[in-house]
Order: C-alpha cells, then structure tokens, then sequence
C-alpha cells in the first residue's frame, strides 16, 4: 500500500492521480498513523508556508512519530514533494524559524535570483540538472524540464544529498535531493507531464 499522507496542505486528488497513472495500484489517502505505519510506500506532498505545513504534522496526534518510525527506523520509501521535501530539513526559515523532521542536514531560505527580471515565487517551467547515477538517469538520462512553484529552497548542508540542481538567475538550488530510502522534490512531479510521470514510475519501483 502506498500512502499519501492528508494533513491539510498539498493538491492531494492531483498528486493521486498522478500516482496512479505512474503505475501505483493501492494508494490511500490519509492522515491515520496506524495505517502510515503499515505503509510500503509515503508521499509526503506540501504547497504553502513552512510553518504552516510543520504545524499541519504536529496537528495530528502521532503522525510524525509514525512517520519516522515508518519512514527513518524501518527504512521504507519516501518521496517528499514542493513543501513536503522542505520538512525534511532540520529547519525552515520563513516567517520564523520552524523546527523541520531533521531527517537530512540542512535549511530553507527564500530564493535569491538577484535579477529585477525574474520574480519570486519562482513560478513555471524550469530545468531539473541531475547529479550522477540514481532515480533520475534511470526515470530521464539526463537533464528535464519541470515545474515548479515556490519561494523558498532546501540548502542542504551536505552537498552530497543534492540528487539534482536548478538554476534561477543567480540563485542555484536542490531541485532534488536523495539519500537512502529517501527522495525529495523542490518541482511538483503531478504538474510536469512526461518527466514527472517517469519519475514518479520509477519511484514506485525502487
């Protein structure tokens, strides 16, 4: 069963459907930790503030612990998309300082593009450059365009966690980032058509 986890934050009927299309056959939608603890797979999805989807988690009495059990202990997959990849910072800086998951070093802050020409949120389609092998040779072979809609960026403190990077003026940030059993994206997979699609396929195989 893969779970898409509902706490109030995130296009939920898109980001299923485009699951489904992706190939996943069991997707259930909810915010129950007894059914994110028996989870094969989690989707993490996000769209808003920081502070506001970290206290849409702490809402639900015993989801982040399920979560990490589930997720960091057992060692299952996860995928974490826009602001959902953000909460596995340790920190986000936006509006305050708000406590992330912790599961991978590192922190948001506002994109800086330095160009009056470019606006913030960085809002459209932009290209994803992948970092070696991994998920992203395998769904793509190479560099994608994808979409994207934020204001904020991970600034992962090991550049090694860094899966693939984006540029927007002069402002380069992780468009992905992977370690382990885990995966973040900064774009949204349910709105980039092909390339989303085959990443998300080849996400469900892993």
């Amino acid at each position: 069963m893969l779970t898409l986890i509902d706490y109030g934050s995130g296009n939920l009927r898109s980001a299923e459907k485009a699951l489904i299309a992706a190939g996943a056959r069991d997707v259930c939608v909810t915010s129950d930790p007894d059914l994110v603890g028996k989870a094969a797979q989690i989707v993490l999805p996000g769209v808003g503030a920081f502070a506001d989807c970290a206290a849409g988690l702490a809402a639900v009495d015993g989801l982040r612990e399920a979560l990490h059990m589930r997720v960091i202990k057992q060692g299952i997959s996860f995928l974490g998309i826009c602001v959902g990849m953000q909460l596995m910072a340790d920190e986000g800086i936006e509006f305050g300082t708000t406590p992330g998951l912790g599961w991978i070093g590192g922190h948001t802050s506002i994109l800086q593009p330095n160009n009056p020409a470019l606006k913030v949120p960085h809002m459209g389609w932009n290209t994803a450059e992948p970092v070696g092998a991994g998920i992203f040779t395998q769904a793509w072979g190479g560099e994608q365009d994808v979409y994207f809609v934020h204001s904020f960026a991970f600034r992962a403190s090991n550049p090694a966690d860094v899966a693939a990077w984006c540029g927007y003026g002069e402002d380069r940030f992780a468009a992905a980032i992977a370690r382990d059993n885990l995966l973040g994206v900064q774009f949204h997979p349910e709105k980039s058509q092909k390339a989303g699609l085959a990443l998300l396929g080849s996400w469900l195989k892993q």
